[in-house]
């Protein structure tokens, strides 16, 4: 076998220009994330700017909420920010139950929040929007009926 057979011949390719590709589509939004959780519920919470929408679960506020606390609940950082009516919800929550899902929900909306305003951070943390409640469920120990309460007991 000669050189040749053995070396493939690459022909030079042309010269290609380079196209300007532009960053990102102008459809497509930016969004700030923060995440809540509460006893065993977790909220993401996505915001952007917009026209105030609030989705959680790919359901509006008021399908998804039935009680009227929780409803209210969640536009406390919005109130305290005055950011209510100019940013965009959107909410993925799963585990719990509706109490600590809107708890949840309260404190990833403050973190994005925060982290889409640092200057927000002070007015959401005396609020006290920003500590986490870190009460959980006690578990239930052997030999009991519960996390405390006890078997009756027969003197006779």
């Amino acid at each position: 076998m000669s050189e040749q057979e053995t070396t493939p011949q690459v022909a030079a390719a042309p010269a290609q220009e380079v196209l300007s590709v532009p960053a990102e589509p102008p459809s497509r939004r930016s969004y700030i994330w923060g995440t809540g959780r509460r006893k065993t519920a977790v909220a993401r919470v996505r915001i952007c700017p917009g026209s105030g929408k609030i989705q959680i679960n790919g359901r509006s506020l008021n399908d998804f909420f039935s009680g009227e606390r929780n409803r209210k609940a969640i536009f406390g950082p919005l109130e305290v920010t005055n950011t209510g009516g100019k940013l965009d919800l959107l909410v993925t929550t799963l585990g719990g139950g509706p109490n600590g899902q809107a708890d949840a929900i309260i404190m990833g909306l403050s973190r994005a929040l925060a982290r889409h305003d640092p200057a927000l951070e002070v007015s959401l943390r005396n609020a006290g929007y920003l500590t986490r409640d870190s009460r959980m469920k006690e578990r239930k120990k052997y030999g009991q009926r519960g996390a405390r309460r006890r078997f009756q007991f027969s003197k006779r």
